[in-house]
């Protein structure tokens, strides 16, 4: 990767684009303007040719044979949890960093270990309006079980949280879930806040960082939290692998989630003993080739430098909702935080009257890319009233020029719709 950072760590983005094969494409014959990063972020070159390399020259089964290329298939896998740890700032990576499927799986993992073992009856939790689905349906799922009550954290007009009641809505919860950035309204939560305030009150904290860790420095110490998922495939990396990073003290007691291979130091009729951390969570053959390209993502994220790209997406959101507003001004409503440091480069949308789906069929006509729906948070849907909204989203990769895009892709929209 050639150096894609200048003065003031601004990007070279046109420069940066070349290591990413898709954004080459074109569709409809336009050029594609891919706004959908928080949904999965497009791969450079460097993450898929660490993948083919490994698939090519490597590959073998981990932490089970003892031949050559089985060692050195353990070590690279072993080197991408590293790598992940010192991403953000894990004090333990080798015993703290949890592969997973994907960050829903991480949080699964937690509502079904520690939620499991310290929930009950008269127990409750606190969560907030604006969680995605995965941080509250394995919440609710156990709550049926196990019988806990839920709290929530309401969310202002603005798409902040409203930390008014905090004290009183902590008061004798014992956990506190909350997303670090919303992927609806792009706010950036006070993590680190809510977190002293929680272990204040005896809570544990269980944050989900899969739109943030993408896209701004993280450092599990100074966020704050106890445990943090997060997903592959929204920071540059391949599907089918997440992370969930834990308290080593808090994780070490936990029950394991799966049962099977890898899980386990011994097998007896009678019972097993469960490995140590962090294979006890592992159940089966993990997502080797996957991890390679995780380690990869890492790296290539380490490259640009976590600031140049928060700087960037801070600079490129604030643009998009000037543009947005001045073409469109009350045709166009645009959800979350009016201040563009206050959130990431998530910008959800109600154009008109046009339904979310039908604006994107027609903004794909000119090979605009965007989400459509209710962005897996229909509780947060419902408190600003509406059943979905459009979702563009921006990344490193993105310019002023994509902007534009889209809103001259709008623009033909509204024409189209009289």
């Amino acid at each position: 990767m050639a150096n894609v950072t200048g003065p003031a760590e601004a990007l070279d983005v046109t420069l940066l684009r070349k290591d990413f094969p898709l954004l080459s494409r074109e569709v409809g014959g336009h050029p594609i303007v891919y706004l959908d990063s928080a949904a999965s972020a497009q791969r450079p070159r460097q993450v898929l040719d660490a993948m083919r390399e490994y698939d090519e020259t490597t590959h073998a089964n981990v932490h089970r044979g003892v031949y050559r290329i089985a060692e050195e298939a353990t070590r690279r896998f072993e080197a991408a949890r590293e790598a992940v740890g010192r991403f953000i700032g894990a004090p333990t990576p080798s015993r703290e960093v949890l592969f997973s499927k994907n960050a829903t799986e991480g949080l699964n993992l937690v509502a079904r270990t520690w939620g499991r073992t310290h929930l009950g009856p008269g127990d409750a939790i606190l969560l907030t309006e604006m969680e995605h689905h995965a941080n509250i349906v394995p919440w609710q799922m156990l709550a049926e079980e196990r019988g806990f009550t839920i709290r929530w954290i309401p969310v202002t007009d603005d798409g902040l949280l409203d930390l008014d009641q905090l004290d009183r809505l902590v008061d004798g919860v014992k956990l506190v879930g909350i997303t670090c950035m919303s992927n609806v309204l792009g706010t950036l939560n006070p993590v680190s806040e809510i977190a002293r305030v929680a272990h204040a009150a005896g809570a544990v904290v269980v944050a989900d960082g899969a739109q943030s860790v993408p896209h701004l420095p993280t450092d599990v110490s100074t966020l704050g939290c106890d445990f943090l998922a997060f997903s592959a495939h929204k920071m540059l990396g391949p599907t089918g692998i997440g992370v969930l990073w834990g308290k080593e003290e808090l994780l070490e007691p936990l029950p394991p989630f799966l049962g099977g291979g890898e899980m386990i130091l011994d097998v007896r009729k009678d019972g097993f003993t469960p490995n140590d951390l962090p294979w006890r969570f592992e159940a089966g053959t993990p997502p080797i080739t996957e991890a390679i390209g995780l380690g990869a993502a890492v790296d290539y994220l380490e490259g640009v430098g976590m600031e140049a790209v928060r700087s960037h997406e801070i600079a490129l959101t604030a643009y998009a909702m000037e543009t947005l507003r001045e073409r469109f001004g009350d045709d166009l409503r645009l959800f979350g935080p009016p201040d563009p440091s206050d959130r990431g480069g998530v910008l959800s949308f109600a154009f008109r009257d046009v339904h979310p789906h039908d604006l994107s069929q027609i903004l794909d006509q000119y090979g605009v890319c965007i989400r459509a729906g209710h962005h897996c948070a229909k509780p947060l849907m419902r408190r600003f009233g509406v059943n979905a909204t459009a979702r563009a989203s921006v990344a490193l990769y993105n310019d002023e020029s994509d902007v534009d895009a889209l809103a001259d892709a709008l623009a033909a929209a509204g024409a189209f719709f009289g």
